[in-house]
Order: structure tokens, then sequence, then C-alpha cells
């Protein structure tokens, strides 16, 4: 597979851990999201592994001329602007379909917060689907994958497995995580 080849031979990333092959939904949050950077390496990890994973995006980037490719690889366009309550459209998309992925960024911006979005466990508890956690780690030239975790009805602690998984994780640009 062409995509391995480069993420492994030529940009020398490593894969560690596998996404799990018994389940068809559920939600992936990858982070740090520090860097344009994040996206090219998320899609070649993302082929490397095999997997088939869909992604939401800022309406801007789906514009022409570039627009298209962004669809091709499995993108939708959405509008951040306007309150058009996100969440339940998503959860209506993962019970339409039988098999279904999301990734996202769960800063939901490259630039540092100080709070994640809440929305990918919100999306996560109202689909009935687990979380997988997916590190962008530059230190270590390596993206992680989680088992699936299943958020509890403690929001607190269930964030706390999250911010624990991407403790020592370095960022493209470290000082925005």
């Amino acid at each position: 597979m062409i995509s391995k080849f480069i993420y492994t031979k030529i940009l020398g990333w490593k894969l560690v851990g596998a996404f799990p092959s018994d389940i068809q939904k559920y939600v992936i949050i990858g982070a740090p999201h520090t860097s344009w950077k994040d996206f090219p390496i998320s899609i070649l990890a993302r082929n490397s592994f095999g997997i088939k994973v869909n992604f939401i995006g800022k309406k801007s980037l789906f514009k022409p001329p570039l627009g298209f490719i962004f669809k091709w690889l499995g993108g939708t366009p959405v509008d951040r602007s306007k309150n058009n309550n996100l969440v339940e459209s998503v959860i209506d998309l993962f019970d339409s379909k039988e098999e279904f992925r999301l990734g996202l960024a769960p800063e939901g911006t490259r630039k540092k917060v100080d709070k994640w979005k809440t929305g990918f466990y919100y999306i996560a508890k109202g689909a009935s689907v687990p979380i997988v956690m997916f590190t962008l780690d530059f230190g270590k030239k390596q993206v992680a994958v989680s088992p699936p975790y299943y958020p509890t009805d403690d929001i607190e602690k269930d964030f706390k497995v999250f911010h624990d998984f991407y403790k020592d994780v370095k960022g493209a640009n470290p000082s925005q995580f």
C-alpha cells in the first residue's frame, strides 16, 4: 500500500495499536491538533491502517478549486457560524448507517485552547458508540490508537481518561497543546 510506504518508510512514522475490527461505528478523537500537518499525517495513517474514517470540516475547505479533494477523502462541510444542532445531525448520521467512523479534533481548532469541545462526547453518547483515541505524536513520530472507550455518565471522569491518554504526546507545535 502506497500510503503505508510513504508513512513508514519515507516519513519514518510508526503505527501503534489497531482500530477495532469488530465494531462498525465509533467516534475517533485525534489530538493534539496544532498544525496543518495533522491532516496529511492523519490521512496517511488512516490509509495505512486500512480503515475508512469520515470527518467534518469548516465549509471554506470544501470550496473550489480544491474542495473536491476533501470530499473525496471522506469529508463533509459544516457551517460553524450557525447554531444548527450539529451534534443531533451527526447522531442521526450514525443511526442511518451500518458502518460509520467519524474522526474529530477535540480541540475544535489548531489554536491553543484551555478546554476541549464536548460535541464528540455527546455524539458518542447519543449514538451509543465508543470513542477511540488517536494520537498525533510528532515527538515520537507515531500515531497510537486506544482500545474503544465507552463514555459513562461521569463526564469529568471520562475527560480525565481522554486527557491522560494524550498527556505525553507532542504536537507539531507543542506550545499549542
